[in-house]
């Protein structure tokens, strides 16, 4: 058992870790692409394609991207993808993936 798990009563459900190739792979099938980074950051260089969504407005995904529809995640460091990878799945989103940060594209 993990620390995390120890200290929350359990594992939170959370988004499918992946790397750039399989990012790349899932995107190119049609996977939503989503920068959780601030606006300042996603203007200061983004992926191509991918929508900002800053993650303290995580929520507001949903009126952008269907909650049946893959989605990969990714920020700077892999802290606010993965949580907001679990923001989206405690909402009901079905397919998560997290590749963490930007540079592993």
């Amino acid at each position: 058992m993990s620390f995390f798990d120890r200290l929350f009563g359990g594992a939170t459900p959370g988004a499918e870790r992946v790397d750039g190739a399989r990012a790349r792979s899932l995107v190119s099938e049609g996977a939503a692409l989503v920068d959780v980074r601030s606006p300042a950051e996603f203007a200061s260089g983004h992926i191509d394609g991918a929508l900002n969504v800053p993650v303290d407005r995580i929520a507001t995904l949903e009126g952008q991207v269907a909650k049946d529809k893959p989605v990969v995640l990714y920020c700077a460091s892999g802290m606010r993808s993965a949580r907001a990878g679990a923001l989206l799945k405690n909402v009901g989103y079905q397919t998560v993936y997290d590749l963490g940060s930007v540079s592993r594209w």
